[in-house]
């Protein structure tokens, strides 16, 4: 399950990943296979595990990534069994139908292809050396590790992940079946240990006369069982309850684990930021916690965080300290509700209403410029419906964040593609920062900066995956144009008229 780039991008304001960075001379020996189109495809049918990375030879984390995995194919292709890493330039016109086939949205994506291909899955690993190998290692050996002695059980279980035991009469039958493609399919994301004698385990029940699954956890009621052995259903089972009651935001290593399944999960999130130093901090987590059990298993899940750890996050939302405490829900097609300042006895109504539907959502936009008479227009949110969504016009949008070099690196040139337009009635070039202004995922998709859409003047959008050149956004432009129809001249509300 990919993680949307809305939750992501939360997730590291919390949880930063240094990568290392180093060369690898033109002499050493490669150990990371190249692939493109001509080859994937034989190479992966071949192969009963492969890792492929797609990259962009641009891509600044792609060129960091580079040398960690190259150190880790060198490592893992003496390891029983070896384990082959490989790579593709994505981003090369040949092998566009691969990213696409494999839904690639922002570079690196690393994939795991099992059985020739016939699994896929995404890699959610380390992204420096030691860890990849640990990792890939943990991937190639057995799915599900056997319980037998209490030494078996303490080297599996500890008080800080989640763990999922299977406990069964014999190690054969559906349920076990079932059991182990579960343990096959979500071994990245958790261990998975089987066992006949569940008096071995450190929790729950000590006597169990049917196949149960026991999540064991460090958080909530510690263990919970299950007896339902569907694949489905059983899959559904460990995804929900891996996920805290109501989960801390913060940055501790430990806890990453679970924002990772937080903000992996599908549904709606709410979100409560406060001073965990406020004096009524913990009638505000209580209740908070309170209505997180009236909403468990009904698609809403909850998170708390201290505004004094949570500035990057109440940045994102477009806020600032002192409208804590503040109560956020954002769902999954990322439109935000918010409620600023909030009492404690306000928290349940305002839930109540949200899910009724009488919240209004909140957008985060800069204030329309007053003046906007450059070659290249900014576009903000409250703008973008009357400048790009309705009209007339064929524009070419990039949407960017300021602290991006490689938005940096394209602002000259895009100047110069928009200078070349300047007489021409019928197109515009416009900027959007996506960093403070909400960005509308029904009609742009935004995996990274800069992201370039162009609008037709029909109202057609076409990404632009091009070459970063002028004179290729300029052929872009022409090609795809269509004829303009008249459209008014903006009205006195801060809009030129372009």
């Amino acid at each position: 399950m990919a993680i949307s780039r809305v939750y992501m991008l939360l997730y590291i304001l919390a949880i930063a990943s240094i990568l290392s960075i180093c060369s690898v001379t033109e002499t050493e020996k490669e150990s990371v296979l190249t692939l493109d189109h001509s080859n994937f495809s034989e190479t992966v049918t071949k192969h009963k595990f492969i890792v492929v990375e797609f990259y962009a030879p641009w891509c600044g984390h792609c060129k960091s990534l580079a040398p960690e995995y190259e150190k880790a194919a060198s490592v893992l292709s003496s390891h029983d069994p070896p384990v082959t890493l490989a790579k593709v330039d994505a981003n090369a016109e040949e092998n566009k139908g691969l990213a696409q086939q494999y839904e690639i949205q922002g570079f690196p994506t690393i994939k795991i292809f099992k059985d020739g291909g016939e699994i896929v899955q995404d890699y959610k690993g380390p992204r420096e050396a030691d860890g990849i190998v640990e990792f890939l290692k943990k991937q190639v050996g057995p799915a599900s590790f056997e319980i037998k002695t209490p030494e078996d059980a303490g080297s599996l279980i500890d008080d800080k992940k989640v763990i999922v035991v299977g406990i069964f009469p014999k190690f054969s039958g559906e349920e076990y079946e079932n059991f182990t493609i579960v343990a096959d399919k979500l071994r990245a994301d958790y261990d998975f240990g089987h066992t006949t004698k569940a008096e071995l385990l450190p929790r729950g029940e000590s006597s169990v006369t049917t196949p149960t699954v026991r999540l064991i956890k460090p958080f909530d009621e510690l263990a919970v069982d299950f007896q339902k052995f569907e694949v489905d259903a059983l899959e559904k089972f460990i995804e929900d309850a891996s996920i805290p009651l109501v989960t801390l935001f913060d940055q501790s290593p430990t806890n990453q684990p679970f924002l990772i399944k937080y903000f992996e999960s599908p549904n709606t999130k709410a979100m409560l930021f406060l001073d965990f130093s406020h004096e009524h901090v913990d009638a505000f987590k209580s209740k908070y916690s309170d209505e997180a059990g009236v909403y468990k298993g009904k698609g809403l899940n909850f998170l708390v965080g201290d505004v004094k750890a949570s500035q990057a996050a109440l940045q994102y939302f477009g806020l600032t300290e002192d409208q804590s405490p503040v109560l956020i829900v954002q769902n999954s097609n990322g439109l935000k509700f918010i409620k600023s300042n909030v009492e404690v006895d306000q928290i349940a109504p305002w839930l109540k209403d949200y899910v009724d539907g009488n919240v209004k959502p909140f957008i985060k936009s800069e204030p329309i410029p007053e003046t906007n008479d450059e070659p290249v227009k900014v576009v903000v949110a409250n703008s973008l419906k009357d400048m790009v969504l309705d009209s007339k016009k064929n524009i070419l949008l990039e949407i960017y964040a300021p602290w991006c070099g490689h938005c940096k690196k394209l602002a000259p040139i895009l100047d110069e593609v928009a200078v070349s337009f300047e007489n021409d009635a019928g197109v515009m070039i416009a900027k959007f920062d996506g960093s403070n202004n909400d960005i509308p995922s029904d009609t742009f998709e935004v995996q990274g900066y800069p992201t370039l859409y162009f609008r037709t003047s029909s109202g057609k959008v076409i990404p632009y995956d091009g070459n970063r050149t002028k004179d290729d956004m300029i052929e872009f432009i022409q090609k795809n144009r269509e004829d303009v129809t008249s459209e008014p001249a903006a009205t006195e509300s801060g809009k030129d008229e372009l």
